[in-house]
């Protein structure tokens, strides 16, 4: 699909069977697959430029210092999560042939910044998410990802924000309850992101 990305946020194995597991998120890496599947044909984990070049494949990890602010115990909201170097930061082995260095964008680095949103993560040459897709000439960026309420939202909306048509994969979705990520497709598709 010409001029579309994939972003996936935060699809990482804490948030799924880790301290911070969340609803439906096995279900959501299964659909993420059949859904990159489909967008190439099939062709699984096969990084060539042309499948590069058709569909774009990006990733946004959530990446900590163990001492992060965001951790209870140094203040903030959550249990430690997603500490680098750690296999609860690593991406889900089903979606890994996908990732590549240059397409992983990591988020949450600095601990003193509780950082939701993907759009301003970086990858390991300091470019962020949103220059890259803006490189890629991506006006449709599809979405999906853990969790619905607060990364994936936050995510999806400075993605509408700086005029990307935006499409939220609903089956591809993993979240912290069940009401809350209802109110948020809700919300989101009230500001003119497409729930899919």
């Amino acid at each position: 699909m010409k001029n579309s990305a994939l972003v996936i946020v935060d699809m990482l194995y804490d948030f799924i069977d880790g301290s911070l597991a969340c609803l439906n998120s096995k279900n959501a890496v299964g659909e993420t697959v059949r859904f990159i599947d489909r967008m190439t044909d099939g062709q699984e984990g096969d990084r060539n430029e042309e499948i590069l070049d058709t569909f774009p494949i990006l990733f946004v990890c959530d990446r900590h210092p163990a001492d992060h602010s965001s951790f209870r115990e140094y203040g903030g909201t959550w249990p430690p999560h997603c500490v680098a170097g750690t296999h609860g930061g690593a991406i889900h082995e089903m979606l890994q042939p996908y990732a590549s260095e240059e397409l992983t964008f990591l988020k949450g680095c600095d601990r003193a910044v509780e950082q939701y949103s993907g759009f301003e993560a970086k990858n390991a040459a300091g470019q962020t998410l949103g220059e890259i897709l803006e490189l890629l000439d991506a006006a449709d960026v599809h979405v999906c990802g853990i969790a619905t309420e607060f990364c994936v939202r936050s995510t999806c909306e400075d993605l509408l924000k700086a005029g990307h048509r935006v499409h939220l994969l609903s089956s591809a979705l993993g979240y912290v309850d069940t009401e809350g990520h209802a109110k948020a497709l809700k919300e989101m598709a009230a500001e003119g992101i497409s729930i899919e």
